[in-house]
């Protein structure tokens, strides 16, 4: 038996065994990784570099894809470590580590509810989007929904932040248990809340798209029946597109408040919440195909960020063999 602390047997905790059989998931999950990293950065750079980019939609998609990168820079490498190591930072930034990954996990469920008041605003009150959704205003509540996150989570930790040893059994462990009225708080927080505003939003967006597409075909005879197409189109754009939103947000979240509903306490390091954490951790890398990935802006500007670093490296190559030469 290997203990993370080799002096301490008494008190130090069992190192975890690492199974050749699990080469093939580890390598899966820094994959994950790297893709969440990319595609996110790839949205940042974009909306950040060209000034034409940054409207208020595109904000928020800057916001969503801040929290996610954060996840995959920070929070998916050090499951990584959890799982397949021991904590040996100490138990405070064992606490600081998780409120981390609670404050951008709820930043990015705000970001996510955010684009849902956007697109029902611009869809539902097209005339009046632009006046009530402005860059400056959606810079404010980007800010603001970041502020109570961390606010938010604050609160949340406050007792786990006095004692972190409390739950812990031995050294060298880093785990999280959240007791069932702190459970229930914060399923009404950032499932049950949000989950309720999306879907009300959305089904509201459906309903007017559809009643947008009947009023064109009763009205256009002489296009009767290209106007049916169309009507019908659009009524499965505007479900298929519902459907995306809500089935991947609620099919990665769901599962990790089942304790709550069950009235369970939730305990971060137990192997069913293991694969239930990576299942949300996942939801940060299928964001960017989601939410950017259907702009025709987001695949105009890869392209253009391939070229890029195309011409850089030929013009690096170029530059070496240059050096080379005169030598």
């Amino acid at each position: 038996v290997r203990f993370c602390h080799s002096r301490l047997h008494n008190i130090s905790c069992r190192k975890p065994q690492r199974l050749q059989d699990a080469m093939l998931f580890y390598n899966l999950l820094c994959l994950i990784s790297l893709v969440t990293v990319i595609m996110n950065l790839l949205v940042i750079i974009s909306i950040t570099h060209f000034r034409q980019l940054q409207s208020p939609t595109n904000l928020l998609i800057l916001s969503l894809a801040v929290s996610d990168f954060l996840v995959g820079l920070l929070l998916i490498p050090a499951e990584i470590l959890l799982t397949d190591s021991c904590w040996f930072l100490g138990s405070t930034l064992c606490a600081l580590y998780y409120m981390t990954d609670f404050t951008i996990t709820s930043s990015s469920i705000g970001s996510i509810m955010l684009i849902s008041i956007d697109r029902y605003l611009a869809i539902c009150d097209p005339l009046h989007y632009n006046t009530k959704v402005t860059v400056n205003r959606v810079r404010f509540c980007v800010c603001a929904c970041w502020l109570c996150a961390l606010i938010y989570n604050s609160l949340i930790f406050t007792d786990y932040f006095i004692d972190p040893d409390a739950v812990s059994s031995c050294y060298g462990e880093c785990i999280l248990v959240v007791s069932h009225v702190t459970g229930n708080v914060d399923l009404i927080c950032t499932f049950i809340g949000p989950i309720t505003v999306i879907v009300v939003l959305y089904v509201r967006i459906f309903m007017v798209v559809v009643s947008q597409a009947r009023s064109m075909q009763s009205k256009i005879v002489a296009l009767q029946q290209t106007v049916t197409m169309s009507a019908i189109k659009s009524e499965l754009k505007a479900a298929r597109t519902l459907g995306i939103v809500i089935l991947v947000f609620i099919a990665c979240l769901c599962p990790y408040y089942i304790p709550s509903f069950t009235g369970e306490d939730i305990e971060e390091r137990n192997s069913t919440t293991f694969i239930v954490s990576w299942l949300w951790l996942l939801n940060s890398c299928v964001n960017p195909f989601v939410y950017a990935s259907f702009y025709p802006w987001f695949r105009k500007t890869i392209k253009l960020w391939i070229n890029l670093v195309y011409l850089m490296f030929v013009f690096a190559s170029h530059c070496n063999f240059l050096l080379e030469s005169q030598k």
